[in-house]
């Protein structure tokens, strides 16, 4: 008679069997970028690579900071970051580096820069996945938030003495003005419309101004219910002056800069960023 063999008598002769196949790809992925040289993050660099979709990592001060991903175009998504960092203070594009895989269409299905994050963070810790480097424009909503201290924002602020690239100088008219700063900034500006703004004559002295020295010309041109302020890490302009803003460090009105001691939240864990997409 055959025996009847179990956990009773030290046998074992079933178990569960757990296949991860995504830690495997992730595995793969990391091992791939880890063998690649890195490039300085400069123009010259990106208009080297493919129009494909991929991942791609990059690199401040030679360690490793953040993972990406393009559904498009690896250039494309890499030239946003390019002009993110070029309009902050802290930092200098010199000092970023980066490492991209080309991937397969069918393959980005997959979410292979969350392969990547999961391979990473079971090494340790991804400085700038979720904190806020990948996010968008947060809306009018978030104005008013207080930043953490290891924010991106906080760490590294909007410049406002970077010129405003492409002015027209002469005359013009307002809105027309801030559409054009808006457009040739680094980083965002956002303002409340004016029927007003169409009709209100402005004059630009020079193709050549600093963010400063522009958002002075466009506070003295404004109602004086409005103002522009400078948050960590984007501008705005409402007319809802004289409000104050929690992380505002400058505020314009009247033609005139007033700085302000921005608030920040103890360092901590900080919302997811948004998806990490072309745009």
């Amino acid at each position: 008679m055959t025996p009847v063999l179990g956990s009773d008598d030290g046998t074992q002769y079933h178990k569960d069997f757990t296949l991860s196949i995504t830690k495997a790809l992730g595995d793969q992925l990391a091992a791939a970028l880890d063998g690649l040289d890195r490039a300085p993050l400069h123009e010259e660099n990106l208009a080297r690579l493919k129009e494909k979709p991929g991942v791609y990592q990059l690199y401040l001060d030679g360690e490793f900071v953040y993972v990406g991903k393009a559904d498009k175009s690896l250039p494309a998504r890499l030239r946003n970051h390019l002009v993110k960092i070029s309009g902050r203070r802290g930092i200098s594009l010199d000092d970023v580096a980066f490492s991209c895989l080309y991937v397969a269409e069918d393959f980005s299905a997959l979410a292979p820069e969350q392969l990547l994050i999961s391979h990473h963070k079971e090494m340790g810790n991804i400085p700038w996945n979720n904190n806020g480097f990948g996010n968008k424009d947060p809306g009018r909503q978030r104005d008013s938030t207080v930043l953490k201290q290891n924010h991106f924002d906080v760490k590294f602020p909007v410049d406002l003495d970077r010129p405003v690239a492409g002015l027209t100088p002469g005359e013009t008219t307002l809105q027309s003005l801030l559409e054009e700063v808006k457009a040739s900034l680094p980083y965002n500006f956002r303002y409340g419309k004016s029927v007003d703004f169409k009709a209100r004559p402005v004059h630009v002295p020079s193709p050549e101004m600093t963010a400063d020295a522009v958002f002075r010309l466009i506070s003295a041109e404004i109602p004086d219910k409005w103002q522009v302020a400078a948050l960590m890490g984007y501008v705005i302009m409402y007319d809802d002056s004289p409000s104050e803003y929690r992380s505002a460090w400058r505020y314009y009105r009247l033609g005139q800069p007033i700085d302000a001691v921005p608030e920040a939240a103890p360092a901590g864990d900080i919302d997811a960023d948004q998806p990490d997409t072309d745009s």
